[in-house]
C-alpha cells in the first residue's frame, strides 16, 4: 500500500487541533522573544535570562504528575480550554505592563514578569499531558505517525514564524504591539479548541487512589527501556545542549545583530525542523529508529559546539538550522514510541513523565545555561553543553541496548 502523506489532514477535528497548536505556539514564541529581550534590557544579566526558564519550569514540574493523572480521568478538552484561558490572561497581563501604570509596576525590576511566567508555567504543566493524550483520540491508530509528523511540522512552523514575528514587531514597532500580537494569537488558538467536539475518556485504569494511578504511570515508563532511553536521551541533550536562553547575548554582544537578528536566531532551529518534518511526511522512518535517534541527538550536540565557537551570523544561523533538523527527527521518533507503546488509558500519566523529562528540561536547561554562562562565560558554557550532549549519547547507546537495536514499532 502506498503511503499517503496527507491522509490525516482529511480529519476536521485534527485540523482544528493542529491549527490551535500553531496559533498558541506562535503566541508563546513571540512572547519568549519579547520577554527575553525585555528582561535583558532591564537587568543586563545572563542569569536573569536563565531565571525565566526556572520561573516556568518549577510550577510545570510541580503539577506535571497530577496533571497526567487528571488527563486520564477528566475529559481532555476541558483541561485544554482551562489552560488556554489561563495563558490568554497571562498574555494580557504582559501587555498591561507595557502601559503607563504597568511600566510603573516594572520600575523596580522584572519580578512582576517572572510572576506572570510562573502562572503560565502552571497552565503549561497541565496543558502538555492533556494535549498529548487528546491528539490520539482525534485520529485512527494507523495514522499516529502521520499525525505526529504533521503536528511537529506545524509546531516547528510556529517555532520559525513566532520568533521572527516577535523580533520584527518589537524591533520595527514597539513592545506593546508585540504583546498585542501575542494575546491575539492566543485567543484565536482558544477559539479553535472550542470548535472541537468533546471526546469521551477511555476506560479508567484499575488503580483506585490518585497516588496509585500516578505510581503506575511512573512504573510503566521506568520498566520500558525503549521509552525510558528515548526520553532520558532528550532530557540531557536539551538540559546541556540548548543555547536558546543565551541568544539575546549572542545577538547583542557577539554577533551584533540586534532585536531583529535575535528573532532570526530564535527561528533558525525551527527552519531546520520544518524542512526535516516536511521531508518526513513523505519519507516516514521504517527501520533503524534507535540508531537514527542516537545519531541525531549526537548531531544536535555537535551543532551546539559549532554555534558556541562561531562569530559569524550566517554560520551561526546554519548551525542552528542543522540543530533543528536533528532535533526534529528525535522528537518524531520519541513521540511515535510513546504514542504507540503506551496504553490509551495511561497516555496522560506517561505524557506527564515525558513532560517532566523533556518539556521542563527546556526551561531548566535555560536556567543551567544562565548559571553556566555566569560561571564559565557565555561561549565556554555553550561548548561545554555540546560536549556533555555527546557524552550522554555515548552512555545511552551503551546502556539502552533495546533502544539502540530498535528497528520500528507498529
Amino acid at each position: 500500500m502506498s503511503h499517503n502523506p496527507y491522509a490525516v489532514l482529511k480529519i476536521r477535528d485534527f485540523n482544528l487541533f493542529i491549527t490551535a497548536r500553531l496559533l498558541v505556539t506562535l503566541a508563546i514564541m513571540v512572547q519568549a522573544v519579547v520577554v527575553g529581550w525585555q528582561i535583558y534590557e532591564i537587568t543586563k544579566d545572563p542569569l536573569a535570562l536563565g531565571l525565566i526558564g526556572l520561573a516556568e519550569a518549577i510550577p510545570a514540574i510541580t503539577v506535571s504528575l497530577y496533571a497526567g493523572h487528571l488527563a486520564d480521568v477528566v475529559e481532555r478538552k476541558k483541561i485544554i480550554v482551562v489552560c488556554l484561558i489561563t495563558l490568554v490572561l497571562s498574555s494580557f497581563a504582559l501587555l498591561f505592563f507595557t502601559f503607563n501604570i504597568g511600566a510603573f509596576i516594572l520600575a523596580n525590576g522584572a519580578l512582576p514578569i517572572y510572576v506572570v511566567i510562573f502562572a503560565s508555567g502552571i497552565a503549561r504543566g497541565f496543558l502538555s499531558p492533556a494535549n498529548f493524550s487528546f491528539m490520539p483520540q482525534l485520529v485512527p491508530r494507523d495514522l499516529y505517525q502521520n499525525a505526529i509528523v504533521w503536528n511537529s511540522t506545524l509546531w516547528e512552523g510556529a517555532a520559525v514564524g513566532g520568533p521572527i514575528l516577535g523580533g520584527l514587531i518589537y524591533g520595527y514597532f514597539d513592545i506593546t504591539s508585540a504583546y498585542t500580537a501575542d494575546a491575539a494569537l492566543m485567543v484565536m488558538g482558544l477559539i479553535c479548541v472550542l470548535l472541537i467536539p468533546n471526546r469521551p475518556l477511555p476506560p479508567i485504569s484499575e488503580e483506585q487512589s490518585v497516588f496509585a494511578k500516578i505510581k503506575a504511570g511512573i512504573k510503566f515508563v521506568f520498566k520500558n527501556q525503549i521509552i525510558l532511553g528515548a526520553i532520558t536521551l532528550d532530557l540531557f541533550a536539551v538540559l546541556f545542549g540548548g543555547a536558546v536562553a543565551l541568544l539575546p547575548i549572542f545577538a547583542d554582544d557577539i554577533l551584533h545583530v540586534g532585536k531583529e537578528g535575535l528573532g532570526f536566531l530564535r527561528a533558525a532551529p525551527g527552519i531546520g525542523a520544518v524542512v526535516m518534518a516536511v521531508y518526513m511526511t513523505r519519507h516516514p522512518l521504517k527501520k533503524n529508529m534507535g540508531m537514527i535517534l542516537l545519531f541525531c541527538v549526537a548531531g544536535f550536540g555537535a551543532c551546539m559546539i559549532g554555534f558556541g565557537l562561531s562569530t559569524y551570523f550566517w554560520l551561526s544561523m546554519a548551525l542552528l538550522i542543522a540543530s533543528g533538523m536533528f532535533d526534529c527527527v528525535s522528537v518524531i521518533v520519541r513521540s511515535t514510541l510513546i504514542h504507540t507503546l503506551t496504553p490509551e488509558n495511561m497516555k496522560g500519566r506517561v505524557a506527564a513523565v515525558n513532560s517532566i523529562f523533556i518539556g521542563s528540561s527546556n526551561e531548566i536547561g535555560s536556567f543551567e545555561s544562565g548559571v553556566a554562562a555566569r560561571l564559565m562565560g557565555v561561549v565556554p558554557s555553550v561548548i561545554f553543553g555540546g560536549v556533555m550532549t555527546l557524552l550522554v549519547v555515548a552512555v545511552t547507546g551503551w546502556k539502552a541496548v533495546k533502544l539502540r537495536t530498535l528497528q520500528n514499532v507498529k
